[in-house]
C-alpha cells in the first residue's frame, strides 16, 4: 500500500488526513500543534460531530514536500490519546 501510495502522489502536494477522535476540546488543538510542529502554517481543520456527539470528524489539509513528511504526520497523529483513527 505505501509503494502505491508513493507512486500516485509528485511533490510537493496538498494531503488532507481526516482524524477521528472522542469528542473532547483539547483534541483539535493537538492535532494542529502537531502538524505546526511539522509544517508551520495557518490550518482550518473541517470538524463535524458524530449522531450522539460521542466522536468528532476531524479533516485537515497540509502541503507535503516528500512521503516521509506524510508518514511522519500520520505516525504522531495515531498517537495522541484521544484518536481513534486516522485515515
Amino acid at each position: 500500500m505505501t509503494n502505491k501510495l508513493k507512486k500516485m502522489l509528485k511533490f510537493p502536494c496538498t494531503f488532507t488526513y481526516k482524524v477521528i477522535g472522542l469528542a473532547q476540546p483539547e483534541l483539535t488543538n493537538n492535532i494542529i500543534k502537531i502538524i505546526q510542529n511539522h509544517i508551520p502554517g495557518d490550518y482550518a481543520p473541517q470538524i463535524k460531530s458524530s449522531n450522539k456527539g460521542t466522536y468528532l470528524s476531524i479533516s485537515i489539509t497540509i502541503c507535503a514536500k516528500n512521503f516521509k513528511q506524510i508518514k511522519n504526520l500520520y505516525n504522531e497523529l495515531s498517537k495522541i490519546h484521544l484518536v481513534r483513527m486516522v485515515l
